[in-house]
């Protein structure tokens, strides 16, 4: 029995562990690496295994930095069977289709690119993985996990999706190993969510296991509180629409946009904000993980289930605006004032939200509200850092406009509810810390007793 480490190691993106026991090969998660070119680079680089050796992939989330290569693995020779809850196969589907489509786009554009400067001397740029390589690799999505149902997944391999409260269907993953008469219990936790947020159920308490694979991406900070954050929303919001200009938020499709809305829903309902306050979702891809999250109310904590009961949608108020289409995205560069634009991607690192950041960046009666997690190397973390200007479609922009960063909505633990998590285990002998900048998990690590910690790099095994 062994575990290998292939994505996330001493960083925060491109989560992929691998568990080699009783013959067989599991993966839990195939992420994508987010951030700067470097990060891209290594994305098309060598998984660190054979993906045609891999048995069964076990899929935590629908993130793209935990779901993000599973196209590739299947284009470079996967076909085993991929393991996940009913929400997160369909938000995967979308995440992983999404991505595809981008990393055409971003091929056609390099090769345009060469040809202007190489001509016929120029080379095609060929994508990460195309549409197609997508659709291949949902044919490998099999059975389907229900929290607390233990499943056999192969001989000598049972696991246990556990409700981690991060975004819908999301799952840490218990495993019960068995190889020559030898038993270990390996927990994975993935990304956990905070107790007493809204729309999702806190996470599950962990059971007990020998070893456990723990991400720490906020392992050195508390998060502010999640009521002040609210009423920090809508105090930003009034005083731009006082100032006459538009709020740009910077939105993550699962989970945060739908929490947004909710809380604008709220403030409306409320008379926090006024009845007219006009939102704009311009993310096809969050009014598609919207429908979805309509569809899974069996995610929900009693608080959006009641609502649900009482046909009365939480995601919905009367200024509310879809714009799935590219033209309805660019008419909103004629707003110029009193609207809330969320728009992906909430690292600003694609999507339409770089427009908007164009048209309204510059602008001194407009805000842009950060309320997830940014990524070194990404614009989002150039703006929160208080870069004066920044590159947007090469074009260099001032900022001028207020920026608020909120970090009362994260979807991710902060230190005390990591630790809280983590001293419900009952002492495991083992602790691999991964998914964090490494100065966050040395932080962590110091405040972590009665286990030994390690923070493997990447390509690192160990035996269990």
């Amino acid at each position: 029995m062994k575990i290998s480490f292939h994505g996330a190691d001493q960083e925060v993106t491109g989560s992929c562990h691998l568990v080699e026991c009783a013959g067989k090969r599991i993966l839990i998660d195939c992420g994508l690496y987010q951030g700067g070119h470097e990060l891209v680079e290594e994305n098309a680089r060598p998984f660190g295994f054979e993906p045609a050796d891999i048995d069964i992939l076990l899929l935590t989330h629908a993130h793209l930095d935990h779901c993000g290569r599973i196209p590739l693995l299947s284009k470079r020779g996967f076909t085993g069977e991929i393991i996940t809850t009913a929400a997160s196969r369909e938000l995967a589907r979308l995440v992983m289709l999404d991505s595809a489509n981008l990393q055409e786009e971003e091929a056609a554009y390099q090769s345009r690119k060469q040809a202007r400067h190489k001509g016929k001397h120029k080379k095609d740029v060929e994508p990460l993985y195309t549409v197609l390589d997508t659709l291949n690799s949902l044919d490998n999505f099999g059975r389907m996990a229900n929290y607390q149902q233990r499943m056999e997944i192969c001989p000598g391999i049972h696991a246990t999706f556990i409700d981690a409260g991060h975004i819908l269907g999301s799952a840490s993953i218990h495993l019960e190993l068995e190889e020559d008469g030898h038993k270990r219990s390996v927990l994975f936790s993935g990304d956990l969510g905070y107790s007493g947020r809204v729309i999702l159920r806190d996470p599950d308490t962990p059971p007990a296991a020998d070893v456990v694979i723990m991400e720490t991406t906020y392992g050195d900070r508390l998060h502010k509180q999640l009521q002040p954050s609210i009423e920090e929303l809508y105090t930003a919001i009034d005083d731009t629409f006082r100032r006459g200009g538009n709020v740009v938020i910077p939105t993550f499709a699962l989970e945060r946009a739908q929490e947004i809305l909710y809380f604008l829903h709220e403030g409306v309902n409320s008379g926090r904000l006024p009845g007219s306050t006009q939102v704009f979702l311009d993310s096809p891809m969050a009014i598609s993980a919207t429908e979805i999250f309509r569809r899974h109310p069996e995610c929900y904590d009693t608080e959006a289930a009641a609502l649900f009961n009482k046909h009365q949608d939480p995601f919905s108020l009367p200024g509310l605006h879809f714009t799935r289409e590219t033209a309805e995205s660019m008419a909103l560069n004629n707003v110029r004032g009193g609207a809330v634009i969320m728009a992906g991607s909430g690292m600003c690192t694609g999507g339409r939200v770089r427009h908007h950041l164009k048209h309204n960046l510059w602008r001194n009666d407009s805000s842009v509200i950060f309320v997830g997690y940014a990524a070194q190397g990404t614009l989002a973390r150039r703006i929160v850092d208080g870069a004066s200007s920044v590159r947007i479609f090469r074009e260099e922009i001032q900022v001028r406009a207020k920026i608020y960063t909120i970090g009362g909505f994260s979807a991710h633990a902060d230190q005390a509810e990591l630790l809280a998590w983590h001293r419900k285990i009952d002492n495991p002998q083992q602790t691999f810390l991964v998914h964090g900048e490494k100065e966050t998990m040395e932080t962590f690590a110091g405040l972590l007793d009665n286990t030994e910690v390690k923070m493997p790099a990447i390509g690192e095994s160990f035996e269990l």
